[in-house]
C-alpha cells in the first residue's frame, strides 16, 4: 500500500508500532555488538599475555559489523554515545567473567571513545605498529 501510494487503507497505529519495534531492535543490536567488542577490548588491554591473531580477528569482525550497522542505519547516530555507555557495563561484566580479574581492575566508565574503538587498528594498551610487527 505504501509503494502504491494508497495511504487511505494503511493501518497507521500498527505501522507506527512496527517502525518503533524496528528501531528498538536496531538499538539493541548496536548495544549487543558494542558490549561484545568492549569486553574483548578490555580483555585485550588487561591481559596482554593472552593476545592472539584469532582474538584480533574477532575484534576486527566486531568493528566491521558495527560500522555496517551504523552505515545502514544513520538515524542511530544520535543514540551512539548512549549505547556506548550502556554497552560498557555489559562489556565490563563479560571481561570480569572471562578473565577472572577483579571487577575493580576495569575502569568504572568506558575508557575509550566511540571514534577510537571504531578506528581501524585500535588496540588498547599497545601501539598498532608494535602489534603488527609481533603478530
Amino acid at each position: 500500500l505504501l509503494q502504491l501510494g494508497d495511504f487511505s487503507k494503511l493501518d497507521l497505529p500498527n505501522l507506527i508500532e512496527e517502525i518503533a519495534s524496528l528501531g528498538k531492535q536496531q538499538r539493541q543490536e548496536l548495544r549487543n555488538r558494542l558490549s561484545i567488542l568492549l569486553g574483548d577490548l578490555l580483555k585485550w588491554h588487561y591481559q596482554p599475555e593472552k593476545r592472539s591473531r584469532s582474538w584480533l580477528a574477532i575484534i576486527r569482525i566486531q568493528i566491521r559489523d558495527i560500522l555496517r550497522l551504523l552505515r545502514d542505519n544513520p538515524s542511530r547516530k544520535s543514540y551512539q554515545e548512549e549505547a556506548l555507555a550502556e554497552a560498557y557495563e555489559n562489556g565490563r561484566d563479560l571481561a570480569v567473567k572471562e578473565t577472572n580479574l577483579p571487577f575493580s581492575t576495569f575502569p568504572p566508565a568506558c575508557p575509550y571513545s566511540l571514534d577510537e574503538i571504531l578506528r581501524d587498528r585500535f588496540y588498547p594498551g599497545q601501539p598498532s605498529l608494535e602489534l603488527e610487527s609481533e603478530m
